[in-house]
């Protein structure tokens, strides 16, 4: 019997078996049901594009979405030891403090900025030193990008031009003005939470960790939580706990096993003939997602230095009235995409939504859990949002035409681009906007009738279970998720370490 069982070897679930497995008297162990990360394109940061739609990847995919005139969204998960930090863009992000003071006024105590600002130094390894900001000597390498290419540079001084700050932090003081990437990579590859927690801590005899195992329900004698049934080769078979389960498979499947082990909306399990062990109308509501929009433009002649990858961000508002940065753009200086284009130099711009007012939900689509949930993400459910990305691509129009990149830009690969229009650019959203890997909020932590997990994270109704990822989130961060689902982890672990919550 194991003392902790974590569902999922992902961004959380890797932190959580390397600092809980600290203390040699604690036994853990990790479940996940993809693979072993030995695939090299995983550790190439060039390479992260091929692994969608692999067997490393869930292959999740939305429900038809109406104002995205009827389009079906992929959503990549990670399926794999590292789990969507073995596959995502390496971009590390933090979001915006304020996002965490949210939290705290939504009723999180414990989560305000100050509070999870010692984890994500905690967390990492800034290659640029240690700050008030910024953390040295912890697991997660990060790194600024290696070389500016000149198109970058000049993105850069465009927004400079425009009047907005060049920074050199956005994980520092302040996020908002546009500066270079920084990324999860250590000497040249990548740097996942497999990499960086759960492999240095595989020689220790308290861990064990199994792959290709597919968990199918929690178990419970009352209200008080015993252990896993799990599917090995096609036959279920069951593992016990002596104090906790942890489940860290992120914003699809944490909510997917609640549901299928009667943790839900009574009506929704009833229907789906589940025994109803806790009744939380939360799991699997509260969905938020950044959505996203790619943009391609052809370079002049005189530019001939394409580059690699993405190397500028800008964290800007779409309106100066704002509080704080709504809108990110990254650049890459050559075309990024699944696009068939003639022109042999150019550049993407992608535009991403930092705040989401819509909210979708997921259900089961039946009891059998190799079933992927029925996801509603309900984008632009609130008009605010589509608002946003049209003022965002307004921004970008401005930018192309600043006189910084004067020697390089040329004009929109897609014609619908060069419409000026308000009613032309809705369109070109409704048919091309996509999903910046973001899932969050389907266990959202809080106290209100909508919550499924206290501020310890611990699941509301029932004994010794416990969610641990990006699903807790209550309200989407500024930003991209994978850096604090890592601070919440870590964040976890110090509490279940100290013995601070039962």
């Amino acid at each position: 019997m194991y003392d902790y069982i974590i569902v999922g070897a992902g961004s959380a679930g890797c932190v959580l078996a390397n600092r809980l497995t600290e203390d040699p008297k604690t036994s853990v162990l990790v479940l996940e049901a993809g693979s072993n990360d030995d695939i090299p394109a995983i550790h190439n940061p060039s390479a992260a594009f091929s692994l969608l739609g692999t067997a490393v990847d869930w292959a999740y995919e939305t429900e038809e979405e109406p104002s995205l005139n009827n389009r079906k969204l992929s959503w990549p998960r990670g399926k794999v030891l590292g789990g969507s930090s073995s596959i995502n863009l390496m971009l590390y992000v933090r979001g915006n403090p304020s996002d965490y003071d949210r939290w705290q006024e939504l009723g999180n105590a414990g989560w305000s900025y100050i509070d999870v600002l010692p984890y994500f130094k905690k967390a990492e390894h800034w290659d640029k030193g240690s700050s008030a900001y910024r953390g040295k000597g912890g697991p997660l390498t990060v790194t600024d990008v290696p070389s500016v290419n000149p198109l970058t540079e000049a993105f850069l001084a465009a927004g400079e031009e425009l009047g907005w700050a060049r920074i050199d932090d956005y994980n520092g003081a302040s996020q908002e003005g546009f500066s270079t990437l920084q990324f999860t990579i250590r000497q040249g590859k990548r740097e996942s939470t497999a990499t960086s927690y759960l492999y240095p801590a595989q020689s220790r005899p308290n861990l064990t960790v199994w792959t290709n195992i597919l968990v199918t329900r929690i178990l419970f004698e009352g209200t008080r939580t015993i252990g896993l049934a799990y599917l090995k080769d096609g036959v279920e078979q069951q593992v016990r706990v002596n104090k906790e389960i942890i489940l860290c498979g992120g914003a699809i499947n944490s909510p997917q096993t609640l549901l299928l082990s009667g943790v839900g909306p009574a009506t929704q399990l009833e229907h789906m003939g589940i025994p109803v062990m806790a009744d939380l109308a939360g799991v699997g509501n509260n969905l938020q997602d950044h959505l996203c929009l790619t943009m391609y433009f052809t370079t002049k002649p005189s530019f001939t230095e394409p580059g690699y990858g993405p190397e500028g961000v800008a964290f800007i508002k779409s309106r100066p009235e704002l509080s704080e940065a709504d809108i990110m753009l990254c650049i890459c200086p050559l075309i990024m995409g699944p696009i068939p284009v003639q022109e042999k130099y150019g550049y993407t711009i992608v535009l991403g939504m930092l705040q989401s007012e819509s909210r979708g939900h997921l259900k089961l689509r039946s009891t059998n859990p190799r079933e992927h949930p029925a996801i509603f993400a309900n984008y632009f459910e609130d008009p605010a949002d589509l608002e946003r990305l049209v003022k965002g691509v307004k921004i970008v129009q401005r930018i192309n035409q600043a006189k910084a990149l004067g020697s390089f830009y040329g004009a929109p690969i897609e014609a619908a681009l060069q419409g000026q229009s308000d009613a032309e650019i809705v369109e070109y959203i409704r048919n091309n906007a996509q999903t910046l890997y973001h899932p969050v909020g389907t266990c959202k932590m809080g106290h209100d009738e909508m919550a499924v997990v206290d501020e310890q994270l611990r699941v509301h109704g029932v004994e010794g279970l416990r969610v641990v990822d990006a699903s807790i989130m209550p309200t989407l961060i500024h930003g991209n998720t994978n850096a604090p689902t890592i601070m919440i982890a870590e964040k976890t672990a110090d509490l279940l370490r100290k013995n601070q919550c039962k």
